[in-house]
């Protein structure tokens, strides 16, 4: 109690500063009409502040949850896409209308089947990177699907998957191989990475007739199975023709940031494995 007494009364002069100033502001507050509304208004900015900068921290916190859901929707309308690209919706359906036709029908048709993944692992500082997901076979991931980004540009496809992971062979990998041609144009290259820059591959045997400018936009060419036609992988930065003058050598700037990975879509060539066999064993007994 002793203590308590103490305390006040080295206080007591600040204690009583902050009552009459109380009492000050009370009296200039009830002065006017004028007062009380710019100190009522001076509240609810300072109010409103406070809420705004407490809803941007929750927000920041949902981020992840929203970038999924978007990335999913990305997915379902990326399998819609395809199969509008792949069938020509008059002649395959004698007895449908396209507003009768469902989206989950429209996408059972199609070639290629969209699932989404989130990246738990990623290195981009080796010869051989490995990026690993946080889905697997039970979710309805299998070997050799493509793997883009939410916005369309190659990443690189999957090499093994387990129950619940899995795992992808990106682009920038020594291993990675793929086909890639000048937007625009039907000459085709193949694609693979030095192990130099994480923001740039090659193409290399690329027709000499190729129609090619610094700039232009460098895409899938469909010849792997993997990706299908038009995927985006980069921009032409520079090109030489090669010693035998037959094709070109392009550095292909990429599109995709492999720095800032994170959801990611997997793109399934529901054909692979017949067109894989067909492959392996040309002659058919018949």
């Amino acid at each position: 109690m002793y203590k308590l007494i103490e305390f006040l009364r080295r206080i007591y002069v600040v204690l009583l500063f902050l009552f009459i100033e109380g009492v000050a502001l009370n009296f200039y507050a009830n002065s006017s009409y004028y007062t009380q509304a710019k100190i009522l208004s001076r509240a609810h900015s300072v109010a409103g502040g406070v809420q705004s900068s407490i809803f941007g921290v929750k927000h920041y916190f949902t981020l992840r949850g929203e970038n999924e859901t978007l990335a999913k929707r990305v997915a379902e309308l990326e399998g819609e896409l395809a199969y509008y690209r792949e069938n020509d919706m008059n002649a395959a359906t004698d007895s449908l209308t396209m507003e009768g036709i469902d989206s989950a029908v429209r996408v059972s048709l199609s070639q290629y089947r969209y699932t989404t993944a989130r990246i738990i692992s990623n290195s981009i500082s080796r010869s051989r990177n490995l990026i690993t997901l946080n889905r697997g076979t039970m979710h309805g991931v299998v070997e050799d699907m493509a793997v883009i980004s939410p916005s369309g540009m190659m990443i690189g496809y999957v090499i093994g998957c387990s129950e619940r992971y899995s795992v992808v062979l990106p682009i920038l990998n020594m291993d990675f191989r793929t086909s890639g041609k000048i937007l625009g144009d039907e000459h085709f290259g193949s694609i693979s990475w030095s192990g130099n820059s994480p923001y740039k591959v090659e193409m290399t045997d690329l027709s000499k007739h190729a129609d090619i400018e610094i700039g232009d936009e460098v895409v899938s060419a469909g010849l792997s199975h993997y990706f299908p036609e038009g995927i985006k992988i980069g921009y032409v930065e520079s090109y030489a023709i090669n010693d035998t003058q037959t094709s070109y050598s392009v550095t292909v700037r990429l599109a995709a940031d492999m720095t800032k990975l994170n959801n990611v879509i997997l793109i399934e060539n529901i054909d692979y494995g017949e067109i894989k066999a067909l492959e392996n064993n040309p002659v058919s007994e018949f």
